[in-house]
């Protein structure tokens, strides 16, 4: 299979996962139709898309996708803010499209309905999780977007992230304030810095990498522990609260 990130807009990826021969493709949060539209001149056929959240620059370019192609299934979460018509997904449940099967996490926080999709190895997760960073809470609590990455971090380690944007570097520049000392991060950030001077994308991740340099995956590590404590006067009451009080600090960052 070929996955490859689509760059759109400002920063975010189109995700495409096609055979090898380019048929069966499936399109993840497609922002705009254009990028799309010049894969398929290259020969990506597209069969499905999956988007994970209702937010412009995730579903933007939907409607001209299907006036191109009539035909294309599109899954989605059950969300009036999303278009009728789009078969609709919930949590716990399977999807197969031209040969593709994928299971459906619900992970709310950045959006109430929020969802991942996870499968042969991939997990698209839209602006759930981000290379060494989380999504801002729009519409969810702490509490939530915890367990939605909690969720997400027990998955397979190998399994490969495949985020909506390309927020690496500027999450690496906050997680180093954090963790700065951890081998793992600094690895992580001289990769990425390298992979951009070159105009490579950072993504995708795996599970492993987040779970080592991520600090919203390691709120309970006792290093995350002490910069909280340092930054806010006091220690964290647990995970939660944790969790709540780096996001909170990482809202008000600037490198």
């Amino acid at each position: 299979m070929r996955l490859t990130p689509l760059p759109a807009l400002s920063d975010n990826y189109i995700w495409t996962l096609a055979a090898d021969d380019g048929a069966r493709a499936l399109i993840v949060d497609p922002s705009e139709a254009g990028p799309v539209f010049a894969a398929a001149d290259a020969g990506l056929q597209p069969a499905g898309v999956l988007l994970t959240h209702h937010h412009g620059d995730h579903i933007g370019g939907v409607p001209a996708l299907l006036e191109r192609w009539p035909g294309l299934l599109v899954f989605a979460p059950d969300d009036d803010r999303i278009p009728a018509g789009y078969r609709r997904v919930a949590d716990g449940e399977a999807i197969d499209v031209a040969g593709w099967h994928f299971d459906v996490h619900a992970v709310p926080g950045h959006t109430r309905s929020h969802v991942a999709y996870h499968g042969h190895g991939l997990l698209f997760c839209g602006d759930t999780l981000f290379s060494l960073g989380c999504g801002r809470m729009f519409e969810g609590t702490a509490e939530q977007m915890h367990a939605s990455l909690s969720r997400l971090a027990a998955l397979p380690p190998a399994t490969r992230v495949c985020c909506g944007h390309e927020y690496t570097l500027a999450n690496a520049a906050f997680a180093r304030v954090v963790e700065p000392g951890n081998p793992a991060l600094q690895r992580r950030f001289e990769e990425a810095t390298a992979m951009r001077a070159t105009g490579r994308p950072t993504l995708p991740s795996t599970l492993a990498d987040e779970l080592a340099a991520n600090p919203f995956l390691r709120v309970d590590r006792p290093e995350v522990r002490a910069s909280l404590a340092r930054e806010t006067g006091r220690a964290p009451a647990d995970d939660v609260d944790a969790f709540a009080a780096l996001r909170r600090w990482k809202d008000g960052f600037t490198a």
